[in-house]
């Protein structure tokens, strides 16, 4: 049975329609990670399932429980990252993990909190004083304090420079391996390629496909992008544009200048087949690559829209 169920959600704000009707579920155990345009309805559909706010229509179950009839139960069942605001600047990280943790009847212990988070040596640091990372780090931690089964995180990491996001990778890696179940939404492609069991990805208030990434990659085509560049120029991007075309692997060409880009089905055995034109002719290439779909490639087939930071 799924930890979370979440069915025909709706939402609307007088005239404006944020969430249409989005259904999915979630496993125990799992990373789902919810991605879409802004104004797709993520954090409306995040807030809903939080129980924030009620759904015009539509179901919500978290472990069998509903917010109609168990909401205290629920409310300590699961752990939400609260926004820098709820933090107590003048107070030090561990009393703000003590304060959080007066309003649980169960808690983790702090000092195990401090120790996941990866601050115990920043305990006694006042919050006004902690770095960006620090923060978010520590707003995660507040969000574990009375140890929930299902985590919510509502971009974490957005505006970290990259080792605090790996800071970030690392601690919702370790909630996954404590058994915990992770509800992410996030701006960065790569977060969500490496961290996800599973992506759902949502635009105009609707789920527009999900999956795991490999399957969602693996969905879009075979085709793999080649680029080379010559030493001889242009005659020589082009004497192997010639050669490529005549590939049976090869499905398209483009060529500007020194520089050749073509799509195949077989990357390998056409730069075999291509090195071996090369050589023979006495060209000389200067750079090759081969571009594997990302889950940004699956973002831009299924919304049309170009993913931005």
């Amino acid at each position: 049975m799924p930890i979370l169920e979440a069915r025909g959600l709706r939402k609307t704000y007088g005239s404006v329609t944020a969430v249409e009707n989005i259904s999915f579920e979630v496993e125990a155990g799992e990373i789902f990670t919810i991605i879409g345009p802004n104004g797709a309805g993520k954090t409306t559909t995040l807030e809903m399932i939080e129980g924030l706010i009620p759904p015009d229509a539509g179901t919500i179950a978290i472990d069998g429980l509903t917010w109609a009839k168990d909401a205290e139960k629920i409310k300590y069942r699961i752990g939400i990252q609260p926004q820098s605001s709820a933090m107590f600047e003048l107070l030090t990280v561990e009393e703000n993990l003590e304060l959080f943790a007066t309003f649980y009847p169960k808690a983790k212990s702090v000092g195990e909190v401090l120790a996941m988070i990866n601050l115990a040596e920043h305990r006694n640091k006042r919050v006004k004083s902690l770095s960006g990372g620090q923060r978010q780090r520590l707003a995660i931690g507040l969000g574990m304090i009375n140890d929930p089964d299902i985590v919510f995180l509502d971009e974490p990491t957005t505006g970290l420079d990259p080792q605090a996001r790996r800071n970030i990778w690392d601690i919702v890696l370790n909630l996954k391996a404590l058994g915990k179940t992770t509800i992410l939404t996030t701006h960065y492609m790569e977060e969500a390629e490496k961290l996800s069991d599973r992506v759902c990805i949502v635009d105009q208030g609707k789920v527009v496909t999900l999956d795991t990434p490999a399957a969602l990659i693996g969905r879009l085509t075979r085709e793999r992008e080649v680029r080379l560049s010559f030493l001889d120029g242009e005659e020589a991007a082009a004497a192997a544009e010639s050669a490529a075309q005549s590939a049976g692997s090869v499905v398209r060409t483009s060529r500007e200048g020194a520089h050749l880009a073509l799509w195949s089905v077989q990357p390998e055995d056409t730069l075999y087949g291509l090195f071996g034109f090369t050589k023979e002719r006495g060209y000389r290439v200067e750079q090759v690559s081969i571009r594997e779909m990302s889950l940004e490639d699956v973002f831009i087939a299924f919304t049309g829209k170009e993913w931005r930071d």
